[in-house]
């Protein structure tokens, strides 16, 4: 073949591979959930507050910063002259103070705690994205899929449109007959455009969570049919791994974190004091007057503690209480929802096995033995009617146990998944 019969066919080849290339891949649904994990904000905001408490913790556990301390003493009035008198002092002292016992290193190890609090709730936001994402994902799988099924029926409906106008063409039925298909026909198509316009609610929400250009992507049909789980025991026994329960955990922790900074009122804070005072003049026998160090330690006395202190520490053993019945009510809520959801779970898995081994085939030869009687003069039309629309809806009902069961999947991962 000579060159200039293969340029055309090259050109044709890159031409295809730029339009191959053009086309996204089916979004899969790890990929959504990926995409929408990555551009949570809320995310991103429990990450920031994490790291912030982290800096503080450093912060807290340091001494305060000393005072520098300056000064004029026994400056004489009449005069104003700095030499006059023996006492007169330019005074530059240091002060530092000591926090109550271990104040500062359980102050830095609370802040520690509502770190740990921040990272959970991070895990737990994480945990609630995804969950959202891949019920928004199985709401646009359920309606693209109806739409097939609509489609799919269209030409059985067309079909039973032409049955009609032959049988009353041969004088075998009415008009009637044909007009209830035709109406048929069309009330199928309105069902079609009102799935489009459902289709379209669900990519907006699907959009709300992985923007709007991976929504707008084809979806990749590998949703297994088939997914089993462990039992109710083994999934309850997770609970507690729950990102929840740990930030309400570590609510607690810092709760006892407070008990302990509480009860370090009773011991003593002090603070070193520091001066050098700088004299002027000459003593009586001409000799220079020597400067003045001093050096002073002050220290609180918590003697009366009956209103302060004693109270303080009782406040703190009740936030203490207070946390640990927020998280008793949290594990007694995520336990009921899981309950609740696994028993969905087993009734619609059940329901399923029952359309796949009874209905869908029933109602396929229910609606063959209807036309054809129909056909025999042996059946009305309304018996036709209700077979095809018995069997549509049928098809429906199954595609809507697939998208329920998807979405039990869902809250059933956030609550008892295991960590990603």
């Amino acid at each position: 073949m000579s060159t200039r019969h293969w340029i055309p066919l090259l050109l044709l080849l890159l031409a295809a591979g730029t339009t191959q290339a053009a086309t996204p891949a089916p979004l899969t649904l790890d990929e959504a959930e990926r995409l929408a994990v990555e551009q949570d904000a809320l995310s991103e905001r429990s990450a920031r507050l994490a790291e912030a408490f982290e800096e503080e913790a450093v912060a807290d556990e340091q001494l305060p910063d000393p005072r520098l301390k300056l000064g004029l003493a026994n400056f004489p009035t009449d005069t104003f002259s700095f030499t006059q008198e023996p006492m007169t002092q330019l005074v530059v002292g240091v002060q530092q103070r000591f926090p109550r016992g271990e104040s500062r290193r359980i102050r830095g190890e609370r802040r520690q705690v509502q770190a740990a609090e921040q990272r959970a709730r991070l895990a737990e936001r994480r945990r609630k994205v995804r969950q959202e994402t891949r019920k928004a994902w199985w709401e646009l799988v359920y309606w693209l899929r109806a739409e097939k099924v609509l489609e799919a029926n269209r030409g059985l409906f067309r079909q039973m449109v032409e049955v009609t106008e032959y049988q009353y063409g041969a004088g075998r039925h009415n008009q009637q007959d044909v007009i209830r298909a035709q109406l048929e026909l069309s009330r199928l198509e309105d069902r079609l455009a009102k799935v489009r316009q459902e289709q379209d609610r669900a990519r907006a929400v699907l959009a709300r969570w992985i923007g709007d250009a991976a929504a707008r992507r084809a979806l990749a049909d590998d949703h297994p049919d088939e997914v089993s789980l462990p039992g109710l025991e083994v999934l309850v026994e997770r609970l507690p791994a729950h990102p929840l329960l740990k930030a309400e955990q570590a609510r607690i922790e810092a709760a006892r974190k407070g008990v302990e900074l509480a009860e370090q009122a009773y011991r003593p804070g002090w603070m070193l004091d520091v001066s050098y005072g700088l004299r002027g003049g000459e003593n009586m026998d001409g000799s220079t007057r020597s400067d003045f160090l001093s050096a002073a330690v002050m220290v609180d006395l918590p003697l009366f503690t009956a209103n302060r202190q004693d109270r303080k520490v009782t406040a703190a053993h009740r936030r203490v209480s207070a946390a640990q019945s927020v998280r008793d009510d949290r594990l007694r809520e995520l336990k009921r929802m899981l309950e609740s959801q696994y028993a969905s779970w087993l009734r619609i898995n059940e329901r399923l096995v029952l359309y796949r081994e009874r209905l869908v085939p029933e109602t396929a030869q229910n609606a063959i033995a209807s036309l054809e009687a129909y056909q025999n003069d042996n059946a009305d039309f309304t018996t036709l009617l209700r077979a095809r629309i018995t069997e549509l809806n049928t098809h429906l009902d199954v595609e809507r146990l697939h998208r329920d069961r998807g979405r039990v999947l869902a809250v059933i991962e956030y609550l008892a998944g295991e960590e990603q």
